[in-house]
């Protein structure tokens, strides 16, 4: 009896130790069984034929390029903004981080500085541009204006169209003459590059933000009411930059009017593509049924207070744009993002930051709700140039007077950051089972209607199906609020049939703050059917007869793939295969890569830390690296800043018999985990050739006079506390930053030619302790300010690191 009675008491007390975990799980269901909404064809005046053959449709839910769904991935750089010398290889950093389609301003106001003489050189050189766009297999799309915005001096309008008699960005026949002119100017830089002919243009953008946005005009005084660049008529109507709600547009039908004048205009000269697109957010007016009304999100903007937004919840962004209203039956047309923001200006009032981490859940919350391209402003820093000793950056609006870095996935001088590595991972995905997933609509889950911008606690999560295959996306994040690790997640989804497709197979899962992932469902892997997996699918290989299939893990879960029917898998790596109910489980670590196969199918799932340092993946092979790097005429180029070596790894192992090398010696390494065979490249130390000297208490002076800045690069950080800092060569403005809690790295190799005879002075200005953007500071430099009750300025001492690089080619 005494037996039964303690048997029965660690039964209760096991029970109530279990209890919290059991009362903790949650479990989000999802009915996928929902008619599909039907394609609508031919409605739209978009597409086109080049005479190459190649074809672009569109339709009222996706792009199709050559009859396949095409998913665009769209990176902005300003060509004008970078030196032309760094064009190429700026276009092969960003095709190495997934980008398919190139976007760039054409600003009016730096190319027709005086009436009725263009200029087309150097940095100016639009054809140029175009050219190695499609030297390096790139296609583009030019966004023409006349209005452009970008934060350039009155958007991209010339300072002698202020005293013209005419109403700007309207009808007026002075205004049309004006705008005719500067497209055919267009035209002819473009000429034989459009997509028609076999170039790389396959679209253009009119107009930006028409009736709904408007930069400044510089042609004012201190204290004095801001003018805005547009028609009078448009006044009421027209923000300073991205806005939801506004007032009713009265005069809509005019600017509907407008901006299909501008698309005649466009054709007339002979832009005739298959893609026009419109900026179609916050009632602004498209080319109704002639282009494509692409979107925006702004998660930290600088022009509105800093607070947690929308754009981390899921919903049908097709029918439901964000920055709503919107001026078109958003039913008729695809969602395509095109200004989503993968950073931010600073400016003199603000000093917004964005967080790297928050790029990857917006893009997943964009792409479940439904969105079938993905569009990033900016995607490429710059500089905004001085041109004839006259500031080009938008004065009136507090920014910079050159710096235009927009804390972007790669900076003003190139830099690759944290959100290039971790986009292209997702950019990845869409490359290889894009075509799928845009013909698949969203679905959301009831629970999505209930969550607020700052609940943390709920899972934020959509699918996209077909009825019975699909993706599954989910994420952990919302800015400006602490994001907390979930545990105990369990997902299931109906689709008619006996048993759901559950995430994990049995028990749950959990998600790390601030991660995001996207999960298949019922996808077909040359012939095998995965069922579910909790890892993400990054790319697939075809080696030969073999093909390799390449997840990466999401951060918190347990890595499983469950296939239909019960198969015999090879597994290698500490990974365990489990077969019955008729499927097969194979499951591994969260930290290291494992791999199985059957017969010629391979599968390798790769850390995420792992994932994040991949530098090249084409169809025969991945190249891992602790450095930058991207396509290269020949190979790859490798950079590594600081560090005089680099490790890298390529799998699977059989893809690389032999690794050559530009520079340095480069010796073989033991093969690790994963199947992947290793190599080391080592370099001889460089000891930069700088001299750094303090002038006063708010001066430093640089001399860096090594001749071979003109072939490589060298690196200077500068860790400081303070207002901004500006740089000066021979007394000429070169460079400049705004304090944002961050150290400026300036890249050194586009002035090497005058630092071999002169120097570089910095100037800095303290922190006030009346600043108006302390909130947007880190809170340990808000304190150390408060307790000192006085102007704050501290220089640390300049970091200079030289950039080693290799060209690595491969021998199979």
């Amino acid at each position: 009896m005494n037996k039964m009675k303690t048997a029965i008491w660690l039964f209760l007390l096991s029970a109530l130790m279990a209890s919290p975990q059991a009362m903790a799980r949650q479990t989000y269901s999802l009915n996928l069984d929902q008619p599909l909404p039907p394609v609508r064809r031919g409605h739209l005046d978009l597409g086109g034929e080049s005479v190459t053959g190649e074809r672009v449709a569109v339709n009222n839910q996706y792009i199709e390029l050559n009859g396949r769904p095409w998913i665009p991935v769209v990176g902005e750089i300003h060509f004008a903004r970078y030196p032309a010398e760094y064009w190429d290889e700026a276009i092969r950093k960003m095709k190495a981080g997934g980008i398919n389609l190139i976007a760039t301003y054409v600003f009016w106001n730096m190319h027709e500085r005086t009436e009725g003489e263009f200029d087309w050189s150097g940095d100016r050189n639009l054809r140029r541009f175009l050219e190695l766009c499609a030297a390096n297999d790139v296609r583009a799309i030019v966004r023409m204006g006349p209005f452009s915005h970008g934060e350039v001096r009155n958007g991209g309008i010339p300072d002698w169209i202020y005293g013209r008699p005419l109403e700007i960005r309207s009808n007026d026949p002075g205004y049309l003459f004006y705008a005719d002119r500067l497209y055919g100017e267009i035209a002819r830089q473009m000429r034989e590059l459009l997509f028609k002919d076999g170039g790389p243009v396959i679209g253009v953008q009119l107009e930006n933000e028409y009736q709904h946005s408007a930069a400044p005009w510089e042609w004012t005084y201190p204290g004095a009411p801001r003018e805005l660049t547009v028609a009078d008529r448009d006044v009421d109507v027209t923000h300073i930059q991205i806005t939801a709600g506004g007032p009713e547009n009265k005069f809509a039908d005019e600017g509907r009017d407008h901006m299909a004048t501008l698309k005649r205009l466009a054709r007339a000269h002979g832009i005739d593509v298959p893609i026009y697109t419109a900026t179609g957010w916050g009632n602004a007016a498209i080319v109704t049924d002639g282009s494509i009304p692409v979107t925006a999100g702004y998660a930290y903007p600088f022009w509105a207070p800093p607070e947690p937004s929308d754009f981390y919840l899921f919903k049908d962004i097709r029918l439901n744009p964000d920055y709503p209203p919107v001026s078109y039956d958003a039913a008729l047309y695809p969602s395509i993002p095109a200004e989503l923001g993968a950073g931010i200006s600073l400016t003199y009032g603000r000093r917004t930051t964005v967080r790297p981490e928050s790029l990857a859940p917006l893009i997943v919350r964009t792409l479940g709700s439904g969105a079938n391209g993905i569009g990033y402003y900016m995607y490429h820093g710059g500089s905004t140039p001085v041109i004839d000793g006259h500031y080009f950056n938008e004065q009136a609006g507090g920014l910079p007077r050159i710096n235009y870095d927009y804390q972007a996935p790669i900076g003003e001088f190139g830099e690759m950051r944290l959100h290039h590595r971790e986009l292209k991972l997702l950019h990845l995905l869409l490359a290889n089972w894009g075509d799928r997933l845009a013909p698949m609509p969203p679905i959301l889950p009831e629970t999505n209607a209930a969550i607020a911008p700052d609940d943390v606690d709920t899972l934020r999560w959509a699918a996209r199906t077909d009825g019975r295959s699909g993706f599954v996306f989910l994420h952990n994040f919302q800015d400006h609020v602490d994001n907390h690790d979930l545990t105990g997640l369990r997902l299931e989804l109906h689709n008619g049939e006996d048993d759901p497709i559950t995430f994990p197979r049995e028990g749950s899962f959990g998600l790390r703050g601030d991660a995001s992932g996207i999960l298949p469902f019922n996808l077909d892997l040359g012939g095998l059917t995965l069922r579910t997996a909790t890892a993400q699918p990054l790319t697939a290989l075809r080696h030969g007869s073999e093909t390799h299939y390449v997840f990466t893990t999401v951060q918190g879960m347990k890595p499983e793939l469950v296939f239909a029917g019960e198969h015999r898998f090879d597994t290698d790596d500490d990974s365990v295969a489990s077969r019955g109910d008729g499927v097969t489980v194979v499951a591994g670590g969260e930290q290291h890569p494992f791999r199985f196969r059957s017969g010629d199918r391979h599968f390798l799932v790769v850390p995420r830390k792992l994932a994040l340092t991949l530098v090249h993946a084409d169809e025969k092979r991945l190249v891992f690296a602790d450095a930058d790097g991207f396509p290269a005429p020949e190979g790859l180029e490798l950079r590594s800043i600081g560090r005089p070596s680099i490790d890298l790894r390529a799998y699977p192992e059989t893809a690389v018999s032999e690794l050559r090398v530009s520079r340095g010696t480069v010796e073989p390494q033991p093969a690790g985990e994963g199947g992947m065979s290793a190599w080391r490249v080592e370099f001889d130390k460089l000891q930069p050739a700088v001299t750094v000297r303090r002038v006063g208490s708010r001066r430093l002076v640089v001399s860096a006079s090594d001749d071979k800045l003109r072939a490589d690069d060298l690196w200077l950080r500068l860790p400081y506390v303070g207002d901004r800092v500006a740089a000066f060569l021979g007394g000429e403005l070169v460079a400049d930053h705004f304090y944002f809690g961050q150290p400026w790295d300036i890249g050194l190799r586009k002035f090497a030619d005058r630092l071999v005879e002169e120097d570089l002075v910095f100037v800095f200005h303290p922190l006030s302790p009346d600043a108006t953007y302390l909130g947007d500071l880190p809170a340990s430099v808000q304190t150390e300010l408060a307790e000192g009750g006085s102007p704050l300025l501290r220089i640390e001492n300049p970091v200079a690191q030289p950039e080693y690089r290799t060209r690595v080619t491969f021998r199979d």
